[in-house]
């Protein structure tokens, strides 16, 4: 059947607001590694990592392996009432990898879920309800969340029903603009409304790949905990290595929350709000009704997933793989993309890299069309639509990068 079939088929069952369908969209069937398949039979090379999520790249064996032995056995259990063994097995192994001696996780299935639970674990250990948030940022669309994602687009339809005591400071890109961002942090935090968290990307990903300058988080660490607040570290899209780094934000400070999802599952959903005990333990102990919870916490097949993952990212070493073939694919993109008067900068960290487009807003969906065209699957980004994304599976070979440069510099120069 053709995806025009399929197209017409969605359209009768589904919401029109959640997928987007233009002048092509394949339907996936299958996906391997790098590589797509859709319901025509056609293959791409995938530089978008599905979301971010594929980051041991699509059907990694030994996630599968971890998944099917799982699914013989339980696929679903009460985890806050009856536990399936599996998530114990699944938070140790993740608890091990935190930067705290002692780790307590809460379990969900979204990024969305994980910043939900962080924001009221800020709340419950400090007493106090305002945020600070930064301008582009993105952290789900749940009510709570969505109070603290940035783009108007979002927020909009559902304004008035958003919590009305988060503040949004400018995210920086150079020192000068960190400097002004910090005085105004300053002022933030000491303001009549008591301040219990600062959340932040470490590196703004929807917004366009956006990295603040080096020196930024630190110093937004160590403001934010003078004046008796948390930070939360919003690795949703950053962490598990795929910056280069196991977390983005090690490099220059250790949060009091952080929040992870996307690749955390190895393509089940799964997504955790993890901190030290002394922050975790503001929840107070279940008493039979636990006051965060859902069905599917801790799912036996997602935390099945989630320890395979977690084996693969560590004998595999994606995070020192993706610092490596970033830089391999910052160079390339450089290199192909040289002179050409659409491009206005190449920029990135590790596998999560973006080329921002001069032309009109929306040039970059532009160039993810004429990508598909080439057989290359790469995503719009940035409020304006002006950043090309990249975020492709660790596990790509040297030679996929290339191939997916090529194209993709191809389709940058046609709208030239």
């Amino acid at each position: 059947m053709g995806s025009d079939a399929l197209a017409a088929r969605l359209k009768r069952v589904e919401s029109r607001n959640v997928t987007f369908l233009g002048r092509r969209t394949p339907f996936w069937t299958d996906a391997l590694g790098v590589r797509v398949r859709d319901d025509a039979g056609n293959r791409y090379l995938d530089l978008t990592g599905a979301f971010g999520v594929a980051f041991a790249g699509h059907r990694h064996p030994r996630i599968m392996n971890r998944i099917a032995k799982q699914a013989g056995r339980l696929v679903h259990g009460m985890g806050d009432v009856h536990p399936p063994a599996v998530k114990v097995a699944f938070l140790e192994a993740l608890a091990e990898r935190m930067p705290w001696s002692a780790t307590r996780i809460v379990l969900g299935l979204t990024g969305s879920d994980a910043v939900e639970a962080a924001l009221k674990t800020a709340q419950l250990a400090t007493g106090r309800i305002g945020i600070v948030a930064f301008e582009g940022s993105y952290h789900g669309l749940a009510l709570g969340a969505l109070a603290t994602t940035h783009r108007e687009h979002f927020r909009r339809p559902f304004v008035d029903r958003l919590a009305d005591h988060v503040r949004f400071l400018p995210f920086p890109s150079t020192a000068d603009e960190a400097e002004r961002a910090l005085e105004r942090l300053a002022v933030a935090l000491a303001g009549v409304h008591p301040v219990g968290a600062v959340i932040v990307e470490p590196v703004q990903g929807r917004a366009g790949v956006r990295a603040p300058p080096p020196g930024f988080l630190r110093s937004v660490a160590e403001r934010t905990r003078a004046a008796g607040a948390l930070l939360i570290a919003d690795e949703v899209f950053t962490g598990m290595g795929r910056t280069g780094d196991l977390l983005a934000s090690s490099r220059e400070t250790v949060p009091d929350l952080v929040c992870l999802g996307k690749a955390l599952g190895g393509g089940l959903p799964l997504s955790a709000c993890c901190g030290p005990a002394e922050v975790m333990d503001a929840w107070p102990p279940s008493s039979g009704e636990a006051i965060h919870t859902s069905t599917f916490l801790g799912h036996p097949l997602a935390c099945a997933a989630g320890i395979g993952f977690l084996e693969v990212l560590e004998d595999e070493g994606l995070a020192t793989r993706a610092a490596r073939l970033g830089r391999t694919a910052a160079g390339c993109l450089k290199e192909a993309l040289a002179g050409c008067g659409a491009v206005r900068e190449v920029r990135g960290r590790g596998l999560m890299l973006g080329v921002e487009l001069h032309g009109p807003a929306g040039v970059a969906a532009l160039v993810a069309e004429r990508a598909l065209e080439r057989g290359l699957i790469v995503l719009p980004a940035g409020e304006d639509g002006r950043v090309v994304e990249l975020t492709p599976p660790a596990t790509i070979a040297t030679e996929e990068l290339e191939e997916g440069v090529e194209a993709l510099a191809g389709a940058v120069r046609s709208v030239e």
